[in-house]
């Protein structure tokens, strides 16, 4: 696998553990008792930390991208192995 390729799944499976990570450990302003500016959602968080996702993120893509790469290396699930048409014939 070239290293760009490398590069590039790995971005990807971050984007995708930063969005899964996101809304782990938020609270609202309801939740931690503070008070809403003028013009708020009572949706918006009150703690958040874009350090802390972006730790959580780099700690799951790195753990997420190391089970593909030894994947793609052993071969345990092979395209042949997700066919679920192939056994069945009409």
């Amino acid at each position: 696998m070239k290293i760009t390729s490398i590069i590039a799944i790995y971005a990807l499976f971050w984007v995708m553990s930063a969005f899964l990570v996101l809304p782990i450990g938020i609270r609202t302003p309801d939740e931690t008792g503070e008070e809403l500016v003028k013009g708020q959602a009572t949706s918006a968080p009150s703690n958040f930390n874009p350090r802390r996702i972006v730790r959580l993120a780099t700690i799951l893509s790195a753990v997420l991208f190391a089970l593909y790469y030894a994947n793609y290396t052993q071969g345990w699930i092979s395209v042949d192995d997700l066919n679920l048409a192939a056994g069945h014939s009409d």
